[in-house]
């Protein structure tokens, strides 16, 4: 009886024609946080512009520094990522600017710094679709991240979407940014009881998302399907192996990969 009730709720919210407007997504591959590898940090300028010499999509994750700038980051720390320690939070976009990337295997790389979303922007040019993850915590209010995202997108030109977990940012944008394709991530990871799946429908139907990028491990679900049925596009991430592709080619428009799978993808 509930899985009825969430997909007749499901049907009716998810915005079929709205989505209409980000059916460029299911064009690319996507190189999740940049083309990077050996040399070559994630959500790095060199890790977009090995992603544009190959004609991938680009994703990347951005946050906002202490003094309200965006920059792109994932991690909520920098200890993994730079030889810094504590919150990135904590310090501003010019602090952050100085601060040398480490790549995957922990060496640092010359030159390749914390860049901001203006920088990044200002070097894909429009030249590869761009998604933007959108990086908030529960308690955080996302109105200050999202007014600033959607400023630096103010006169760009080149296909571009934004995306979170956080199904208050894909409101926002609805609401305030509705030009501005926006998306809702989800994945079922260490949440499969019913107030899980509860959750995962209440933040869907909150968002009401033109896209979804869903985890690679849960594709082959319900909400997908009923999504790929009303010409929602379904990104998946993150696909790293020939099966995770194969998954990604049946039951998803278009893959967020890295590693060695990438790599092998042809050339746009």
């Amino acid at each position: 009886m509930l899985s009825l009730l969430f997909a007749l709720i499901d049907r009716f919210l998810l915005p079929a024609r709205a989505a209409a407007r980000a059916g460029w997504l299911r064009e690319a591959i996507y190189a999740h946080r940049g083309l990077h590898g050996p040399g070559v940090p994630e959500n790095s300028l060199a890790a977009a512009d090995a992603a544009i010499a190959r004609g991938f999509g680009i994703e990347c994750d951005v946050q906002r520094s202490r003094d309200g700038q965006v920059v792109v980051f994932h991690d909520r720390t920098l200890d993994r990522l730079t030889e810094q320690g504590g919150n990135l939070a904590d310090h501003t976009a010019a602090d952050l600017a100085g601060m040398t990337l480490l790549d995957e295997t922990g060496t640092a790389v010359s030159g390749e710094t914390i860049p901001g979303l203006r920088q990044l922007l200002d070097r894909i040019d429009g030249r590869v679709p761009l998604l933007i993850e959108v990086k908030s915590a529960p308690t955080q209010r996302i109105a200050p991240l999202c007014l600033a995202v959607r400023r630096l997108l103010e006169g760009y030109r080149g296909p571009v979407a934004v995306m979170s977990f956080d199904p208050r940012v894909a409101a926002w944008f609805r609401r305030y940014s509705p030009h501005v394709v926006h998306g809702l991530v989800v994945t079922e990871a260490g949440r499969r009881t019913l107030l899980a799946r509860l959750k995962r429908h209440l933040a869907l139907w909150r968002a009401r998302p033109q896209f979804l990028a869903y985890d690679i491990a849960d594709i082959a679900n319900p909400v997908v399907r009923l999504a790929r049925r009303r010409g929602v596009p379904v990104l998946t991430w993150t696909v790293r192996t020939p099966d995770d592709a194969s998954r990604a080619a049946t039951y998803a428009d278009a893959p967020i990969a890295e590693g060695p799978v990438l790599l092998a993808a042809p050339a746009a």
